[in-house]
Order: C-alpha cells, then sequence, then structure tokens
C-alpha cells in the first residue's frame, strides 16, 4: 500500500497514519469503514507504527505478578485461571516466567478500575470504548495493568445466563493476553489476525492466539524459548473410505450437509455427489475441534456442542455472545455433553440424545416439550441405544453409530435401510 502524503492539516495528517496502519483505505477522512471501526471496543493503548514499542524490555526474565483486585462479574477462581493463561501465551515462546505473589510490589500489577483511577494517565470514559490498557517496561508506570470494570468481563469456559442479551461481554483471557504483551514492551500490531492488532476479536484462537506477527514482535525483544514447545503434528485428514470412519457430529447447512470428524469436516451436496473437505477452523477459527453434535434450525442458523457448551452459526458468520452453556436450552446441570441432534423440518422439533436417552425441544417456544427424557429405544426402534450423530433428509432420519448408518421413517417408526456410515462420501 502506497504511504500517504503529507497534509498540510495536522487532523488530516492522524487520519492517513491510522488508516494505512490498520490497512484501511488511506483517504484523510473519516469514512464509513474508518468510522465502524473507531466505535468498535479497543484497547486504550495509542498505535505506533512499528510492533516493539520500548526496547530491551525488562531487564530480567523471571518476572512476578500481583492481581490487586476482582471483577464482580467473575468468580475469582476464574479470573485467577484467565489471567495465568494469559501469562502462560508470552512464556511458551520466550525465556520469560512469571510467578504470583499474593503481598508486596510486583513487576506486572492487575486491577479492575473505572473513571480516572489512581494516579494512572489513562482514564477510562465508560464501558465499549477502551476496554484496557498497560504500560511497557520504559514508561514510568511500567507493568501496569488495568481492565474498565464499567465493561462486562467473563470466562470463556462459563457463560453467565442470558438475562441481559444486550450486555456486550469480553472475553478476559483475550484482553489480558493482549494486554500483558504491552507490559512486556509490544506496541500494536496492524495484522488483523494478531493478538496485539488493537480492536477487540473474539474469534482469534482460545487455544493459541498468537500468530507469528505476534512471536516475531515478542521474540525481538526476549529471544525466543528455551525450552520451546514441541510443534502440533499437522492435523492428518481422515480417510474419508476408511471402513471403520466414524464421524462426531452432522448437520445441514443450506444444500449440503456436513460430516464434522476431528478438527476436519467434509461438505457433501446430495443433488450434486459432490464431496469436498476443509478445515473447522479455516471457516470458524472460534470453533473448538472435537464438535459432539450440531444441527440447523428454522432459521438458518446451525447450533455447535461441545461438552456443555454451544455456539450459534447465523448465515455464515458465528453469533457474538457465544458459547453459553446448555442449560440455556432447558437441560438440567448434571447433563454435560450432548451425543447428536436433529431438527424435524416437519414439526419444528429438535432432537437430543444424550446417552440412551433423548430430550425434544420445541423451536418456536424456544422450551423442552414435557414429559422427556425418553428412551431412544422405545421411540426409534432398531438403532440401538447410543447416536453418535444424526440429521434429516428428504424426510428421513439418519443415525449414526460407529460406522453404521440408519435410514429411519419418523412415521411409521421403522428403519428403512443400514449402510456404512459413509456411503455419503462417494465410497
Amino acid at each position: 500500500m502506497p504511504r500517504a502524503r503529507k497534509s498540510s492539516d495536522p487532523l488530516v495528517d492522524k487520519i492517513q497514519q491510522m488508516q494505512e496502519f490498520l490497512g484501511l483505505n488511506v483517504t484523510g477522512k473519516a469514512d464509513a469503514d474508518t468510522l465502524a471501526l473507531m466505535q468498535q471496543p479497543r484497547c486504550g493503548v495509542p498505535d505506533i507504527a512499528s510492533f516493539v514499542l520500548a526496547l530491551p524490555g525488562w531487564s530480567k526474565t523471571k518476572l512476578t505478578y500481583r492481581i490487586l483486585n476482582y471483577t464482580p462479574d467473575m468468580k475469582a477462581a476464574d479470573v485467577d485461571t484467565a489471567i495465568e493463561r494469559a501469562f502462560n501465551v508470552w512464556s511458551s515462546v520466550t525465556p520469560l516466567t512469571f510467578t504470583r505473589i499474593h503481598e508486596g510490589t510486583a513487576d506486572i500489577k492487575i486491577a479492575f478500575a473505572t473513571g480516572v483511577h489512581g494516579r494512572c494517565p489513562r482514564p477510562f470514559n465508560g464501558p465499549l470504548k477502551a476496554i484496557a490498557h498497560a504500560f511497557p517496561p520504559g514508561n514510568p508506570f511500567r507493568g501496569n495493568v488495568h481492565f474498565n470494570e464499567d465493561d462486562n468481563w467473563i470466562d470463556d469456559s462459563v457463560m453467565e445466563a442470558n438475562d441481559a442479551p444486550h450486555l456486550i461481554r469480553f472475553n478476559l483471557f483475550l484482553v489480558a493476553a493482549h494486554e500483558i504483551g504491552h507490559a512486556l514492551g509490544l506496541a500494536h500490531s496492524s495484522d488483523p489476525l494478531a493478538l496485539m492488532f488493537p480492536y477487540y476479536k473474539p474469534t482469534i484462537s482460545l487455544d493459541f492466539p498468537l500468530t507469528q506477527d505476534d512471536i516475531d514482535g515478542i521474540q525481538a525483544i526476549y529471544g525466543p524459548s528455551l525450552t520451546p514447545p514441541k510443534k502440533p503434528a499437522k492435523p492428518t485428514l481422515p480417510k474419508a473410505c476408511d471402513p471403520k470412519i466414524s464421524f462426531d457430529a452432522v448437520t445441514t447447512l443450506r444444500r449440503e450437509v456436513m460430516f464434522l470428524k476431528g478438527r476436519y469436516y467434509w461438505r457433501v451436496y446430495p443433488s450434486l455427489s459432490e464431496v469436498s473437505h476443509e478445515l473447522i477452523s479455516t471457516f470458524w477459527p472460534s470453533l473448538p475441534s472435537n464438535i459432539q453434535a450440531a444441527y440447523e434450525n428454522m432459521n438458518d442458523q446451525v447450533l455447535f456442542f461441545k461438552d456443555n457448551r454451544f455456539w450459534v452459526l447465523s448465515g455464515l458468520q458465528m453469533e457474538p455472545g457465544y458459547p453459553k452453556t446448555i442449560d440455556h436450552l432447558g437441560f438440567p446441570q448434571n447433563i454435560k455433553k450432548i451425543d447428536a441432534a436433529a431438527f424435524d423440518k416437519n414439526t419444528g422439533k429438535t432432537y437430543f440424545f444424550v446417552g440412551n436417552q433423548y430430550w425434544r425441544y420445541d423451536e418456536n417456544s424456544r422450551a423442552m416439550d414435557k414429559e422427556y427424557p425418553r428412551k431412544t429405544r422405545a421411540d426409534f426402534p432398531g438403532i440401538g441405544q447410543k447416536v453418535d450423530a444424526a440429521f434429516q433428509h428428504n424426510g428421513f432420519f439418519y443415525f449414526f453409530h460407529g460406522s453404521k448408518q440408519w435410514e429411519f421413517d419418523l412415521n411409521d417408526k421403522r428403519v428403512t435401510r443400514v449402510t456404512k456410515s459413509n456411503s455419503w462420501l462417494n465410497c
């Protein structure tokens, strides 16, 4: 991208610099794209051109941190875990180690605050603006990491009850990892996929949020880890025509059928006999691998389930505010995972299979039908007690367990044929 010409108007220069840094069209004007990005929640640390904010960074590799207070939005133990995980993000790629202390002066001090707080030169200005900020090693306020208590904080493994859907919640782990990057000496990255990009992105991988740009930046200051973690083996695509193949979940997606297995899924077009495969993370980086159940409802939404959480895909975009826990759908607290789910287009009911039982959910009333759960074998004779995956196609339900598949007529309540699970994959 060509550099912006210097203008006689300092405001225009400032806008051009920001647009160039963020990869926007450099107009020098507050156009629609620029305003849209500026209105998103972001880090309160100013942007500069380089990823390195302060060299040489901390003069030692063994650093301490202290959590000075807690947010009422989360359990204290969940805050502790999120902060510890955030430090581990950086220790995994550098020689740095981080030890928590509970009293005395720590190198890095973590606090939740609102408005003007202490002697900090960067006051917070209400919610949904600067959600946090931190100070680098060379700053007089070095090591201070502050989170805006006017915003709402969550842990990625536990979602609060959806009693206030208008609230925007921020993942403490992701924001803390970003701010700790500043406390270690990094500035903002112009890479929109990087953890150090200035605007909050809930779609960053929760397993390993760093991009190569983040790693290059922090290692330019501290060098690589002395004991680098083993690189994860490149995922191996399961063999579609393996006679023993089984699926984690199966769902329709508009006119396609998706067969999910580990980190991959196959896309099948039944009317065209076309099959292709993709990594789940290629299209939906916020989704974990090993999805355990999935289904498409009548609202052009696909719900994905893993353990006691679920995500919602609307159109082709992941809905913000997820994952949520399955008790939002009416499941009792003792249900920890769903084995399979299938939506019946004729009745507007979704069937959830757990162990040897199933629940029936009314998509219109958004409530579980009464007198459930029921035994699977009582209402679906011939398919066995355990279901790995299920979906509806052309009026039939298809149930999967291991390498077998049962075609089931809901009206007659009988199995019409039994085939291999991978018969859809041109095998």
